[in-house]
């Protein structure tokens, strides 16, 4: 079996080392032939940054790491060029001035490397005077590859240095338009899009190919890919965990697959599935190395947890570039990796897309750590706490449901209790959509509000052969018993359960009575 290249972002080392490799010199020798300056974004460690270092071995000439790949015998290797590469990530930028100072030293490096002197001062002047004395010693035209294009941007979010940043940026970026008859390609990487920056409006022949079906794929790894090149891992993995190989490539599935920029193309995180092909263990790997905690305080600030249980309907204004001080909550949600494509369709003429949560791995964490926001409950705790309810739940254990409840509520009521009815209809629904967050960690599939010919029903949550009914009753002074006595019989009056009778049924009210929680659980043979 090949090494799995965990961590591994340099194209040269993971060649020369027998690392797998996933082919990807299709999308990039119909990238590179067809395109000048490109523009890709795409989710924090999805391999951008190794696409990056396989164009600058691609440009370099470096044929052996290209044997047995698709672009083998497709290149004219008798052509090198000179290429720059920029990684913002490894370029200070805390201010205009620091950055001023760091790419001018970075840009002297690469001169000397050459064997230039450069004579100009300013780091945006010395870019311009690289690019043209590498063109005119070498008669080749330049490479520029930028990584992380963004970095200094977003990291300056909020802070009073922001708009040195970009001011820096945008006279630096200037350079790539003032010397395109000096440039034979250029490519840059990044996260978002950002608007008041001029890498997208003075680059006029500038390709943004983030959501074109040409290179859905380009980062990532299809279904095809995955039971091709890791075939050996995947049979190791089914014996270990004691599975059938398709029992464990359907489980695999749905945890790391589901990324879509295209609405047709899926493919998989490689940063979660190349650790748990080498730990053989369902984890949320991508997820837990940097989800911003600003972002899980923003969803529960804008009441944005039903985008975690329910589609996103968006335009294609939804993807245009925006400013970072005033973010955008779907677009952010997509751009970081969060959303993405399930379904793209042409309305008069206009692309509609739906955006969705991408796999288990992103909607149970999201689920927990918004959960956790919401009820202050400790997250060390609530898998624990989740896997016996969900017990309770199927046996009808009333006593037992109810005593959880209260506890993961416990840190939330007080935060939602109204001084007066006027709010009772606003509490009730983020009462809903906790129980909705809470019920969707402990892996019931939910359909929210559901309407049926009688009315519509709260929830009914459907596992295995099980279908739990459920009704929340929301008031700030009526008491737990009326509440719970109205929520039943409501599901009776309305007969929401006829729709399951070819299931087991259970029936589940919950009642908040100010900062009281009460549950009822009736378990019938509702189908005689």
């Amino acid at each position: 079996m090949k090494k799995l290249p965990i961590g591994v972002q340099s194209f040269e080392d993971l060649r020369s080392n027998d690392y797998l490799y996933v082919d990807k010199t299709e999308d990039i020798y119909r990238l590179v032939t067809s395109s000048k300056i490109v523009f890709l974004s795409r989710p924090r460690r999805f391999g951008k940054s190794l696409l990056v270092s396989t164009l600058g071995e691609l440009y370099e000439g470096n044929k052996s790491l290209f044997e047995g790949l698709y672009i083998y015998d497709k290149w004219d290797w008798t052509q090198q060029y000179p290429i720059i590469r920029i990684d913002w990530t490894s370029i200070k930028h805390d201010s205009k001035e620091e950055m001023e100072q760091s790419m001018s030293t970075f840009l002297q490096q690469e001169a000397n490397f050459h064997e230039l002197t450069l004579i100009s001062k300013y780091a945006s002047d010395c870019f311009s005077e690289l690019i043209k004395s590498l063109h005119r010693k070498t008669g080749q035209k330049v490479v520029v590859l930028i990584d992380e294009y963004d970095s200094p941007i977003l990291d300056s979010v909020g802070k009073s240095e922001a708009e040195g940043v970009r001011e820096f940026l945008q006279s630096f970026y200037k350079i790539l338009k003032a010397t395109d008859n000096h440039l034979k390609f250029v490519f840059m990487t990044g996260i978002t899009k950002v608007a008041k920056v001029s890498i997208f409006s003075a680059l006029n022949n500038l390709e943004d190919i983030t959501l074109d079906e040409e290179y859905a794929s380009i980062c990532g790894y299809t279904q095809e890919e995955l039971e091709r090149d890791f075939s050996e891992h995947i049979d190791n993995t089914a014996v270990r965990l004691e599975m059938t190989r398709e029992d464990l490539l359907a489980k695999i599935r749905k945890w790391y697959d589901g990324y879509s920029w295209d609405g047709k193309t899926s493919v998989y995180n490689p940063f979660s599935t190349l650790p748990f092909f080498k730990r053989n263990e369902f984890s949320n790997y991508w997820f837990e190395t940097g989800t911003p905690t600003f972002l899980i305080n923003r969803l529960k600030k804008h009441g944005l947890a039903k985008t975690v249980l329910e589609p996103v309907i968006a335009d294609s204004s939804a993807f245009d570039s925006y400013d970072p001080e005033a973010l955008d909550d779907v677009p952010l949600l997509f751009q970081t990796g969060y959303l993405t494509v399930k379904n793209k369709e042409m309305i008069n003429g206009n692309s509609l897309y739906t955006l969705e949560v991408p796999n288990l791995e992103v909607r149970t964490s999201l689920t927990r750590h918004l959960l956790s926001a919401y009820t202050n409950y400790p997250l060390s705790t609530m898998s624990v706490l989740g896997r016996e309810m969900l017990q309770q739940i199927l046996v009808c254990d009333e006593e037992g449901f109810t005593t959880n409840m209260r506890r993961m509520f416990a840190g939330v009521s007080y935060t939602l209790q109204p001084e007066d009815n006027m709010y009772e209809d606003t509490n009730e629904a983020r009462y809903h959509i906790i129980f909705q967050l809470w019920m969707t960690m402990l892996g019931f599939n939910i359909q929210s509000e559901k309407i049926t010919n009688r009315g519509r029903m709260d929830a009914v949550l459907l596992q295995d052969g099980v279908a739990v009914v459920v009704e929340l009753k929301y008031h700030a002074k009526k008491k737990l018993k009326t509440l719970l006595k109205q929520a039943i019989a409501q599901i009776y009056e309305k007969r929401y359960y006829e729709q399951f009778l070819d299931r087991k049924i259970i029936l589940l009210g919950i009642a908040f009575s100010g900062k009281e929680v009460g549950c009822r659980i009736e378990c019938r043979n509702l189908g005689i």
